[in-house]
């Protein structure tokens, strides 16, 4: 009788530790969803800031094509989130370039439609950031989930495995030099 008890309540252990790991893996999951959402929603904006500054540029068409080019990548489908990061990295660097440049055109800064995509992209880039920090939050709890006892005894079981929380890239870790930015 006491083995059957027993059965039981692993039973009931197995159950409810499968159905709460699940329940984290889904959370997890929700929210790289909302990042890609977030980042559709920028990359959304790029065709518009590039038009709007080349109408008043003679910034580097390179620069310009890149961005457009990398947001095309991003926006392809097809391509793996690890990808997407790479490409979302790189297209920050891009676009803060693009930023700081656009300081030495005054009649650029006064339009009020770049003014207003510019308002935008600055929102966007605040919900990315609250998006990845929700990302890493529920990274970590399932990671916990999976790695602390008792739960680390059973996830191996169930074929669940940490998940890799977003960092941030050295060369963004860095400080500015806005000496260096201006000059370039």
């Amino acid at each position: 009788m006491i083995i059957v008890i027993i059965l039981i309540v692993l039973l009931l252990f197995g159950f409810f530790f499968y159905n709460n790991i699940i329940g984290k893996k889904n959370q997890v999951t929700n929210a790289f969803s909302a990042i890609d959402v977030m980042l559709k929603k920028r990359f959304d904006l790029i065709p518009n800031l590039v038009e709007v500054v080349k109408q008043y540029t003679t910034y580097e068409q390179g620069t310009l094509s890149k961005i457009v080019e990398l947001r095309a990548k991003a926006t392809s489908g097809n391509i793996s989130g690890a990808e997407k990061a790479s490409i979302d990295a790189e297209l920050s660097s891009s676009m803060k370039g693009l930023m700081v440049n656009v300081e030495n055109y005054p009649d650029l800064k006064a339009n009020t439609n770049f003014i207003n995509l510019q308002s935008t992209w600055t929102e966007s880039e605040e919900q990315i950031a609250a998006a990845r920090r929700t990302y890493n939050a529920a990274v970590t709890d399932y990671n916990n989930s999976i790695m602390m006892f008792p739960g680390n005894l059973f996830a191996g079981l169930f074929n669940f495995y940490p998940v890799t929380v977003l960092t941030t890239p050295e060369e963004e870790r860095k400080n500015i030099n806005a000496k260096e930015l201006f000059n370039r």
